[in-house]
């Protein structure tokens, strides 16, 4: 790999001679740009303002433009001969803990590489003494026209420098949480932490940029002239309010599914409730909704008529059926009564014949026979 800086590692009095190589490399595939009529290339020439002449890269140098217009040449030597340690030299100022590094001050990374034999000891000393400590290095050093700050920190058996931001360079986060005060129930915490639990770990290398494949596919489809474009099927970002409870217990779910893992949780699905997009689109939705309503409503009233109609009839058909019944056992009553009262009647007149016929007898006299 090619070196952007030749230099030194200052390690109190230890100075460890180094090659600096870039450990990162970008992948982004670039555009030209061209005349959209002919497809011809759109170039940029750099042009002095004074002569209107096109000036080629070996002629260009720096300058400071000052605040009435004019311009201080600095020239490479200039800056090379600026009195700093850190000039040609990562100069080692502590030893910290890696967790104490912000991650937001993390910028370009680099391999330092030992720089001839004579390096080798000392590279490997510095090394070693990182891995055994389990802590990183902060040190200052100058690139391209400025003082960086940087963390070396050991990568298999290199040591690799993280270019830092200085702390200055650190915007504040104001402004950016949310606003309005939000609770999170214990309950949502757990199922939260379930799903990271389900979720695992990920292999950094199986990690790719889909993006780019995306586009290399196009490229070389429309070189070979067989490019048939298709609509992306985008989904609609916003407009939903899902219930974040049912959301997580779903997500646990289909992430256990993707491992092979049993579900042992409930069936809850999410419930996903529309926003309002506009008040006039929401009350023209209520207007239909509740024009819906009225139109079902008359369906449900002329069942419950008819039904009460039905129950009604058989009430009064069973009142009818009463009244019948009721009117057949009263006459059956009358009938046996009056059987009863003529035989009653008939026994009286009998009776009263024989108590006449007796009284008869009595009253008659009897005639003596003569001795």
């Amino acid at each position: 790999m090619r070196s952007i800086w030749n230099g030194a590692i200052s390690f109190g009095l230890v100075s460890i001679p180094i090659k600096l190589v870039n450990a990162t490399e970008s992948h982004s595939i670039s555009f030209r740009q061209i005349h959209v009529s002919d497809g011809g290339r759109v170039r940029y020439r750099k042009v002095c303002e004074l002569d209107g002449e096109e000036v080629p890269s070996a002629e260009i140098g720096k300058g400071y433009e000052e605040a009435d217009g004019s311009i201080v040449p600095i020239t490479e030597e200039d800056l090379a001969q600026l009195p700093l340690a850190t000039a040609k030299t990562i100069e080692i100022m502590s030893f910290v803990p890696a967790e104490e590094i912000d991650p937001l001050q993390m910028d370009a990374a680099y391999y330092l590489a030992a720089n001839g034999a004579t390096a080798a000891k000392p590279y490997t000393l510095l090394r070693e003494a990182l891995k055994r400590s389990q802590k990183v290095a902060i040190a200052k050093y100058a690139l391209r026209g400025r003082e960086r700050l940087g963390m070396l920190r050991v990568v298999d058996d290199v040591i690799a420098m993280h270019g830092l931001l200085w702390p200055d360079e650190i915007r504040a986060p104001e402004g950016v949480a949310p606003e309005a005060e939000v609770s999170v129930r214990e309950a949502e915490l757990d199922l939260a932490d379930a799903l990271m639990a389900t979720l695992g770990d990920v292999e950094m290398t199986s990690l790719h940029d889909d993006y780019r494949e995306a586009v290399e596919a196009m490229i070389v489809a429309k070189s070979g002239g067989a490019f048939e474009p298709t609509e992306a099927v985008v989904e609609p970002a916003g407009g939903q309010v899902i219930d974040l409870m049912a959301a997580l217990e779903k997500s646990v779910r289909a992430a256990k599914a993707s491992r092979g893992e049993a579900d042992t949780s409930g069936e809850a699905e999410a419930e996903v409730t529309p926003i309002r997009r506009k008040a006039g689109a929401g009350a023209g939705a209520r207007a239909g909704a509740g024009a819906g309503a009225g139109a079902a409503a008359p369906k449900a009233v002329g069942g419950k008529k008819s039904t009460a109609a039905s129950a009604k009839k058989t009430a009064a058909s069973a009142g009818t059926k009463k009244k019948t019944t009721s009117t057949a056992g009263k006459s059956a009553a009358g009938k046996s009564s009056s059987k009863s009262t003529a035989k009653s009647t008939a026994k009286t007149a009998a009776a009263k014949k024989t108590g006449a016929a007796a009284a008869k007898k009595a009253a008659t006299p009897r005639k003596r026979t003569s001795a």
